[in-house]
């Protein structure tokens, strides 16, 4: 289906700004089919199409909008180093592998249960990350120990948000696992994970290994979600 006839634009006509002049009122897109589909779905499309980062991804050419919170993140906290060995835990579509090599790393090991289209610079495993074989190979891939450890995985919700919290904290946990197990000394690992009451042994297990612990949420992250960014960094080693 296409982008155009799927959607409509509503709304063009003028307004009047506080001094009396002219000015022209947001172009506000519509789903067009809407018509068999689940509220939560119009509601998701109707967000997707009138989101300002979806429209900057599409422009730039990143394969999604999670692409900017990482570029966000290395902004503020130099994560990705020139000619690095990065891993990108659940990386689909693979917005965060290319800007991990846009930004200079020299290559990315990524894996994820979906497929990702190739990358050049980039190798990705179709594996789902919480089978056991899966981290023995990715760090086969790699061939040597990274000196960054993307995670952008989430588990699929239940609706529940207590159920949702502890599931994407084990995944955390699991990415965090992996990364204190893989990194280079001096290493940095950046997870999101959900605002919430249950990640006190995460921030315990991180402390204990990074000399700096910081959570952080870039602009990009929508206003109403409860996700947020752990960025672990100065990794010391394995206790």
């Amino acid at each position: 289906m296409s982008r155009d006839g799927d959607i409509r634009r509503w709304n063009k006509g003028k307004g009047k700004d506080e001094t009396g002049g002219e000015k022209r009122r947001k172009l506000t897109r519509r789903v067009k089919t809407a018509r068999g589909r689940k509220i939560s779905s119009v509601r998701w499309l109707q967000r997707q199409i009138n989101d300002v980062y979806v429209q900057r991804a599409q422009k730039d050419g990143y394969r999604g909008r999670a692409a900017y919170k990482l570029l966000e993140l290395d902004e503020r906290f130099s994560l990705i180093k020139r000619g690095s060995l990065v891993v990108d835990l659940g990386a689909a579509p693979g917005g965060w592998s290319q800007v991990a090599l846009a930004r200079g790393a020299g290559r990315v090991v990524g894996i994820d249960l979906l497929e990702v289209e190739p990358l050049e610079g980039a190798d990705f495993l179709e594996m789902d990350f919480t089978e056991e074989a899966a981290a023995l190979s990715v760090r086969e891939l790699l061939q040597g120990a990274p000196q960054l450890v993307l995670s952008d995985m989430a588990s699929n919700t239940t609706g529940h948000p207590a159920t949702d919290h502890l599931r994407i904290v084990a995944l955390v946990e699991l990415a965090a696992e992996f990364a204190i197990e893989t990194l280079a000394p001096g290493g940095k690992f950046v997870a999101k994970v959900f605002q919430g009451g249950s990640e006190g042994q995460l921030l315990k297990t991180l402390k204990a290994s990074f000399g700096s612990v910081r959570h952080f949420k870039p602009d990009a992250s929508r206003a109403e979600s409860a996700e947020t960014y752990v960025i672990a960094r100065d990794f010391r080693g394995n206790p």
